[in-house]
């Protein structure tokens, strides 16, 4: 009993010491954005600062001769746009192949589960291509139907849809409840936690794309925030406070996110690990 107290004190130091080094960069981020310039590079590092520079770096980020703001209000669109309408759809889809039987549908799962295997450099010509064909290149409505269907968000969401009983479908169905009315108000709710999971993680990686932007977008006005990043190091890269003031701006709502909805994912990540 005494040897598993201690091995769990040992774990426990270690995981703090790894959680403290993991957090530091980002104290470091956090600090030199409230830094003058000339103190970010002071050794010792000087985690609080002396002299309190934040209103004037933020400032020079959102108010200064770049449009922050507008590459900020334009990611912010495509990503609520594009993680409405892919939870929309691999909510569907999750549904029809887990509670819906027709012919071959394990294989077409199987089908669309395979195309995560695919790289998504390997296709960039082609969807470049059709969306020039398409009228769709140069333009946010481009953006959200490239990310609109999620694999991970299928696979994830049937998985919770089939440890649902047959029972309860069944029944729906003989009071006359047709698959629609089934799947808004019977299964939907059953699978909030799965809901919030694919909602932030969609969240999370369609604020932080940078390929699609930069082969898809053209015109400055459409920019997303790291695009925008990149024009602003190309400005101010010798500034490393307002560097770091752009970079904490353009973290915070995945913090925010994570931090308010960081249970649901570890609950649906964990628990659709092991379903169906």
């Amino acid at each position: 009993m005494n040897s598993l107290r201690v091995s769990r004190i040992i774990i426990t130091l270690l995981m703090g010491v790894a959680g403290i080094m993991f957090v530091m960069p980002f104290l470091w981020m956090l600090s030199a954005s409230f830094k003058p310039e000339l103190d970010v590079m002071a050794y010792p590092i000087n985690w609080i600062p002396t002299t309190w520079n934040a209103v004037q770096n933020y400032t020079e980020v959102w108010a200064g001769a770049l449009p922050f703001s507008l590459y900020y209000w334009n990611t912010i669109k495509v990503t609520l746009l594009t993680t409405v309408f892919s939870l929309i759809i691999s909510a569907m889809a999750a549904y029809g192949f887990s509670k819906i039987s027709f012919k071959g549908r394990d294989a077409l799962f199987i089908l669309i589960l395979a195309t995560f295997m695919i790289p998504s450099q390997a296709i960039l010509v082609p969807q470049f291509i059709m969306y020039r064909w398409l009228g769709l290149f140069d333009s946010h409505a481009g953006l959200v139907l490239l990310g609109a269907s999620g694999v991970i968000g299928t696979f994830l969401l049937r998985q919770f849809f089939m440890s649902i009983h047959n029972e309860i479908i069944e029944s729906a169905r003989m009071d006359g409840a047709n698959h629609w009315t089934i799947f808004v108000r019977i299964t939907l709710p059953l699978v909030q936690s799965a809901l919030a999971t694919v909602i932030i993680l969609r969240f999370i990686w369609t604020w932080n794309d940078y390929q699609n932007p930069l082969i898809f977008l053209r015109s400055d006005h459409l920019f997303t925030l790291q695009l925008g990043m990149t024009k602003f190091s190309d400005v101010n890269g010798e500034f490393y406070s307002l560097m770091m003031a752009g970079a904490v701006s353009a973290i915070l709502p995945l913090l925010i996110i994570f931090i308010i909805g960081q249970k649901h994912v570890i609950e649906g990540v964990a628990s659709g690990s092991v379903k169906g």
